[in-house]
């Protein structure tokens, strides 16, 4: 299977197809964001019962780890809390490493092609 990447022995990506390449990255960034404000933006309503508004509020704030806003009412509340807690940490952290792979790639690219020089 071969990457998407260029291989250290590979010229250096030109800056325009290097910029298509980060706004590809930010762009799956963002879907992964979205789907995880979607799981707990449901799932603070269902198991909450708190308004839509409310319910993106909270799990805004749990996935960029501020922490929640509202008291859980139920014990299912509380699980559900508990688990989109553990969730959106992976999940912030992971979208972080998505938008700064390509960056990173390219800067060890160009210090190794300027080691071999």
């Amino acid at each position: 299977m071969k990457s998407e990447l260029e291989h250290r022995s590979d010229q250096i990506l030109p800056f325009k197809k290097f910029l298509l390449r980060v706004l590809k990255y930010f762009l799956f960034s963002i879907v992964l964001i979205a789907f995880s404000l979607g799981i707990g933006t449901v799932g603070y309503h269902h198991y909450a019962n708190i308004s839509w508004v409310d319910a993106f509020y909270n799990a805004s704030l749990i996935l960029t780890g501020m922490g929640p806003v509202d008291p859980m009412p139920t014990d299912n509340a509380k699980l559900f809390a508990s688990f989109y807690a553990l969730f959106s940490g992976i999940a912030f952290l992971s979208t972080v490493a998505v938008i700064f792979a390509p960056i990173a790639h390219r800067l060890l690219h160009i210090l190794h092609v300027k080691e071999e020089d």
